[in-house]
């Protein structure tokens, strides 16, 4: 009997028109996630992460000219849903934690109504009913005062508080599948620690799977199941947590972890990464990383290697991986 799934993206691939030309944000990339992992989702920033994630939710902007490949959830492909379907599953089934939650919570009304609000669509509860579940939900997320931050405004709360808000209205109808996109990128390193650690305990409490989006391996370096990493539409590199801090193959993986800090690293010079990642209007023929790989040859510059399993669980879009840096001429 194989592995239960719970999402599956095949060869999904998005294009965007502006300016009279079409621009590829995400260039045919396959992802499993299986009930109740863990999986990072990491790049730098114009790598897909988010066109990916809001793919799955079907909320692309109107400009979009070419969705190709599959996106199963449950054995449905999100892809094919009609688009009542698809407002039954958003916040039923799969929910979203956005990057900047002061821009999705409405300033004109208060936070236990809008945490209400998608429980009485969804679950068809009473006003009561709902009312109870949303203190419940603040007091879960670490709000001090549910009673009083019920009948706040987004204004009222710092951003850490706005974030603990929005994640409480995510998780609200008990999804399956969480997607969290960039949750930490405006708060202090104190509470980011803090949102992760509540996300971690959410997910292992209920059974959810989290997508979790970032540009910051450090962050997950202790949460994931899985990694993979994203660069210039690709996914170019995935595999278990352990497996890829241990054993990256990729020059992009390696040349990411080498420039994490680390109580090790202490007192010795951080390694960058050379040059910029391309624009998607102008990505490079053959590997989109050759432009800064230490280990590219003229075969890198010409061909794009695919995406192939090396070893159980650990797949890799490299001619050379795990190739010392210096050793190729």
């Amino acid at each position: 009997m194989g592995t239960e799934v719970l999402l599956e993206i095949k060869d999904l691939a998005v294009e965007f028109t502006a300016h009279q030309r079409k621009i590829p944000a995400v260039r045919g990339i396959d992802l499993t996630i299986l009930p109740g992992q863990f999986h990072a989702l990491v790049g730098e920033s114009g790598a897909g992460k988010t066109v990916t994630s809001l793919s799955i939710l079907r909320l692309l902007p109107s400009n979009v000219s070419s969705l190709r490949g599959s996106i199963k959830f449950n054995d449905h492909d999100l892809l094919q849903l009609s688009e009542e379907v698809m407002r039954n599953l958003r916040g039923r089934e799969i929910s979203m934690i956005f990057q900047e939650p002061a821009k999705y919570l409405n300033p004109s009304l208060k936070a236990g109504f809008q945490a209400m609000e998608g429980i009485r669509y969804h679950m068809g509860y009473s006003e009561k009913a709902a009312r109870e579940r949303v203190y419940e939900l603040f007091e879960k997320v670490g709000l001090s005062d549910p009673e009083l931050a019920m009948d706040r405004y987004p204004h009222e709360f710092s951003v850490g508080m706005k974030q603990r808000v929005m994640i409480a209205m995510a998780i609200a109808c008990n999804p399956s599948l969480l997607i969290a996109d960039e949750p930490t990128t405006s708060l202090d390193v104190g509470v980011q620690r803090q949102i992760i650690h509540l996300l971690l305990d959410l997910q292992r409490s209920s059974k959810m799977a989290i997508l979790y989006i970032t540009h910051d391996l450090g962050i997950v370096r202790y949460a994931a199941d899985v990694i993979s990493i994203m660069y210039a539409g690709k996914i170019i590199e995935s595999a278990p947590k352990d497996v890829l801090f241990d054993t990256p193959l990729h020059p992009y993986t390696r040349l990411l972890l080498a420039s994490i800090p680390s109580r090790e690293k202490r007192g010795t010079r951080l390694q960058g990464i050379p040059g910029t990642v391309p624009n998607p209007e102008d990505i490079p023929p053959g590997c989109a990383f050759h432009t800064r790989c230490p280990l590219a040859q003229q075969k890198c510059k010409e061909n794009e290697p695919p995406l192939v399993r090396i070893e159980a669980g650990h797949r890799c879009a490299c001619f050379f991986p795990g190739k010392e840096f210096g050793s190729l001429p």
